[in-house]
């Protein structure tokens, strides 16, 4: 670029200014004297004001995160059950913006922790917008969404430590049993991806996949699977790697789509008919359940490709918004309490991180917008609609209007309070799970991995562990014990913190870093 194709400096109001390192103050008349700035040098205040702003609030979860832009192509008929627009011919394509991230840490922590991993997408189609938004695991710790903060508390830092602690992870796991499951997804082999290219994600939830214009649907599961296979960390080099290259992942994913070398997914859809929700043995709207495969075989619908990495990350990644009340004509949302509880959340977290007008925003905008009664608010920046009526049922402003709605279903109820209780049904996947660990020798994976994070919490709170994991099988629970007591011969499993007092009780805090 030659000096005169190079851009002019600027304030931000546009004004030239001759050097950005410069600031106008009053020099002190002696030598080596000191200066006064003045608040009439409008680029240091510029400058100043600034910076401090710089910041959104990070995310509450979900905080770190690589991200990309690529493209979704249908490959698969799905005529038979939904009229989605995205999904309406084979070799269609659409362009989507990813984010996958860990979910416990900050922004500045390590990639490769021993944590679940989120998996977004955005699909910019013609009829709207809409989010894929789940997890690198099948199922989930809770079922009841007003858990959900707790959850992601215990998980976290400790509230008087602020360090991250295995106690109160413990402790929230052993009076919440119905996480089990999941629990052993996260310790066994696939808790600590060796990449981000090669991570399974699943939608989680069941919705429903329908043609509004003639009233049927059916209850649908979303997977996405790797082309280039799962792929895992063992905990001892995921722990150094969190050391000597805490941003591990984010390098790989974005060096990759650098060179060429697109990571690619295949999409798999589980398709339930509503007939057999009734009479299936799990419900089927409990997200710490999943669906036989051999009940309901994965259906291929098409393959997503991740091509292009952010021009500027802020502006692409962080500001991106996500939600699964983002959905489109021929989608719906089941009758999963997780489910709808998320499609309010995840909106109201990107008014307060981003603002109101989030949705105005290039990672997230539309391809068609119309939305003429959601008006003014900061940063409105699309011309907010001119002169149009604000109102509805004006006769000034006549528009169209879409499709109906995926098929509501009908109910008959009456409002209690509700929380679910755990029975031996929620072990019985879990037994199958541990089947698996032994035919493939995970098991001792498995019970190694336990035992390395619950031997950091106090005595009682291990003791407990153990005895939710025996609940599964006597098996699992010996197999944690014997690789805590290795841990004691060898002198300790962590260090011992200051007490932390909980109900005005001492309570030792000890050591918990991720693995």
């Amino acid at each position: 670029m030659s000096s005169n194709d190079a851009p002019v400096y600027t304030l931000a109001e546009g004004r030239p200014v001759q050097d950005p390192s410069a600031a106008t103050v009053l020099m002190g008349s002696k030598p080596r004297g000191g200066a006064l700035s003045l608040l009439a040098d409008t680029q240091l205040i510029e400058t100043l004001a600034h910076f401090p702003r710089e910041r959104i609030p990070e995310r509450v979860v979900h905080a770190k995160a690589a991200g990309a832009w690529g493209e979704f192509e249908c490959t698969e008929d799905v005529s038979d059950f939904t009229s989605v627009d995205f999904l309406n011919k084979v070799g269609k394509k659409t362009k989507v913006l990813a984010r996958i991230s860990t979910v416990a840490g900050e922004k500045g922590s390590a990639d490769t922790v021993r944590d679940i991993r989120g998996f977004a997408v955005k699909f910019f189609t013609e009829e709207g917008n809409w989010d894929f938004v789940g997890n690198d695991l099948p199922v989930f710790f809770i079922r009841d969404p007003v858990k959900f903060p707790s959850l992601n508390r215990s998980h976290k830092r400790h509230p008087q430590t602020n360090v991250p602690d295995s106690t109160m992870f413990w402790d929230f796991h052993n009076n919440n049993q119905e996480g089990v499951h999941c629990l052993m997804q996260l310790f066994g082999g696939r808790g600590i991806p060796a990449s981000l290219r090669n991570v399974n994600a699943f939608g989680n939830h069941t919705y429903k996949f329908g043609k509004p214009e003639d009233g049927t649907f059916k209850y649908v599961k979303i997977h996405l699977k790797p082309d280039a296979g799962v792929k895992n960390l063992e905990s001892d080099e995921a722990l150094r790697l969190a050391g000597e290259e805490p941003d591990y992942h984010i390098k790989d994913m974005y060096n990759a789509i650098e060179r060429g070398d697109y990571p690619t997914w295949t999409m798999y859809f589980q398709i339930m008919d509503p007939k057999d929700a009734e009479t299936y043995r799990y419900n089927i709207f409990d997200i710490t359940q999943t669906w036989s495969h051999r009940d309901y075989p994965l259906r291929p619908i098409g393959k997503l490709r991740l091509n292009k990495n952010p021009e500027n990350y802020f502006q692409d990644i962080e500001q991106a918004a996500f939600s699964p009340s983002t959905m489109v004509p021929g989608i719906g949302p089941s009758a999963d309490p997780m489910l709808q509880a998320r499609m309010f959340s995840y909106p109201d977290a990107a008014r307060y991180r981003v603002g109101p007008n989030y949705e105005q925003l290039p990672c997230n905008r539309a391809l068609h917008v119309y939305s003429p009664y959601q008006r003014d608010g900061p940063m409105r920046v699309d011309g907010n609609y001119g002169g149009d009526p604000d109102y509805v049922r004006s006769s000034f402003r006549p528009m169209r209007f879409g499709p109906p709605d995926v098929a509501h279903d009908e109910w008959a109820g009456k409002v209690a309070l509700f929380t679910s209780e755990v029975t031996d049904l929620d072990f019985e996947q879990p037994r199958d799970l541990w089947k698996i660990f032994k035919e493939t020798g995970e098991d001792k994976r498995f019970a190694k991995n336990v035992a390395a994070h619950v031997g950091k919490a106090l005595p009682e709170v291990q003791k407990k562990t153990i005895e939710m994991f025996s609940k599964v099988d006597q098996e699992v629970g010996e197999a944690i014990q014997r690789e805590l007591d290795e841990l004691e011969k060898k002198g300790g499993a962590g260090i011992e913190h200051d007490k932390a007092p909980v109900k005005g009780k001492g309570m030792r805090c000890k050591d918990s870093k991720d693995e």
